[in-house]
């Protein structure tokens, strides 16, 4: 179940994402920041749900910390949009939160597995 959740979380940043990158494409003819934003925050929710049909408990952590990773990295690429006057604080800041909430249960859901591995 809270997979699932996880899962519709990271879809709907994903579309986020998405039409952000669209839009400053288009307006503002910045492509190199938002193609990497563009990659790692649509490779989230790829990640997680790759992470369902994983072959063991170590390919499903090994999934999800490869979407963990790719969080992080979007909130760096959130932050230097922000940071450069690509995207006011009134876009940046739900997009971070969005993104730290799914970080949070990333790491939430790897370390229970880890736990319950033992």
């Amino acid at each position: 179940m809270a997979e699932s959740i996880m899962l519709e979380k990271a879809k709907a940043f994903a579309v986020n994402i998405v039409n952000l990158c669209r839009y400053i494409k288009e307006t503002k003819r910045e492509s190199v920041l938002t193609n990497q934003l563009l990659r790692s925050g649509t490779s989230i929710g790829a990640n997680i749900h790759e992470s369902k049909y994983a072959h063991g408990t170590a390919d499903f952590i090994a999934k999800m910390q490869i979407a963990l990773k790719e969080c992080y990295e979007s909130e760096y690429w959130l932050e230097l949009l922000n940071r450069t006057g690509y995207i006011p604080d009134e876009q940046y800041k739900p997009l971070q939160n969005d993104c730290g909430s799914i970080r949070r249960m990333l790491i939430a859901s790897i370390n229970t597995v880890k736990e319950n591995a033992k």
